[in-house]
């Protein structure tokens, strides 16, 4: 019989060469690979090479008592009570636009680009890459900002971040989409080969991306892994996100990072946790939201139908309830589906209320 251990060998090597193969159908379906770029139609400005940002970014410097300053790049907008989004590994701020609108009504929404992703810098060298030392720097950043105890959600890396910000008591309430940490070593090594496959890919010519970002087949090629609905994502964002994913300097060290074995344990008793996993994940598969329920047993369990790994492309109207929900008074309804997730645990849907 086989081992699980050399069955995800063999799919880590599936998924290297599933990358190769790809990038050859993709220069077969492009054409001609010396025609010019300047021929092409460009939607995310000229160039192609960097991200296409629809506002600038500011610039906070953290500067915890213990450890050296950092500096974040991030945005503001909207009024109302403080909401922090964190992003996933190879992405940045704008990951959130999509819902950002949504949220803004009744919350100040900070996007921040977490260190070496987006337009925000590395961290310094001799500084550790840990989690706790990452909760130190972004604790220091609210207080940078005047941020009294944000409300914070976070998607993959940031989602996982987003639970130990509130373990320190640094977070009014959270919701992790689809949060990092919850894996077996098997699961892990599969999804961290598949994120190096989409990098693998984020390397082909910029322009040979923005040709196939125009069609839906070519959509599916460059994102099909991420997002549940690539059809669905305009070709200017795709574009745009697997620029920042292959220009994303902290990408091979935070996945080195993340083969600690304690990413997250215990429990956060005292805050409200909202956990959401979208059905069609092909990252980080739903059977780990049942692990992240038996690990914070108190959090509210939602579940996205038929949302890949980032279900802000997916479903921002169903995402932004999803957090909304979260911040306000207790809303959530149980809806028992254990179909839906091989290790039983509860789901949760959304009754969009507003407040009173």
């Amino acid at each position: 019989m086989t081992s699980p251990l050399a069955l995800v060998a063999r799919l880590e090597g599936e998924t290297w060469r599933a990358g190769t193969l790809a990038a050859a159908k993709i220069r077969g379906w492009v054409g001609d690979l010396t025609a010019a770029p300047s021929m092409l139609v460009a939607p995310c400005g000229a160039g192609h090479d960097g991200p296409a940002s629809a506002t600038a970014a500011c610039f906070v410097e953290a500067r915890p008592e213990s450890l050296p300053p950092i500096t974040f790049a991030y945005e503001r907008h909207g009024s109302g009570e403080p909401l922090v989004l964190l992003h996933g590994i190879g992405s940045h701020r704008q990951a959130w636009d999509p819902i950002v609108p949504l949220l803004v009504a009744e919350h100040t929404v900070i996007t921040v680009d977490l260190p070496g992703f987006g337009d925000s810098p590395d961290l310094p060298r001799d500084l550790s890459r840990d989690l706790p030392t990452m909760v130190t720097e972004l604790g220091a950043m609210f207080t940078a900002l005047g941020l009294d105890l944000p409300h914070v959600a976070g998607h993959s890396l940031g989602g996982l971040i987003a639970l130990r910000l509130a373990q320190a008591g640094l977070a009014r309430s959270v919701t992790a989409l689809a949060p990092a940490g919850f894996w077996t070593e098997a699961e892990r090594r599969y999804a961290f080969a598949v994120l190096t496959a989409a990098r693998n890919l984020a390397r082909l010519p910029s322009w040979m991306v923005v040709r196939l970002a125009t069609t839906p087949i070519g959509r599916a090629a460059l994102t099909g892994t991420l997002y549940g609905r690539p059809d669905r994502c305009p070709p200017g964002e795709v574009v745009t996100s697997l620029a920042i994913l292959r220009q994303s300097v902290a990408f091979n060290a935070t996945l080195r990072a993340g083969r600690a074995s304690d990413l997250f344990v215990g429990d956060i008793p005292g805050v409200p946790v909202t956990i959401a996993w979208g059905s069609a994940d092909r990252v980080l598969f739903a059977r780990q939201a049942a692990r992240a329920a038996a690990t914070i047993p108190g959090a509210h369990m939602v579940w996205l139908p038929g949302c890949g790994h980032v279900p802000m492309n997916d479903a921002p109207e169903l995402v932004a309830d999803v957090i909304l929900e979260a911040t306000r008074s207790p809303g959530l309804v149980g809806v028992h589906a254990p179909d839906l997730l091989p290790e039983s645990a509860p789901v949760y849907s959304v009754r969009a209320s507003k407040p009173e």
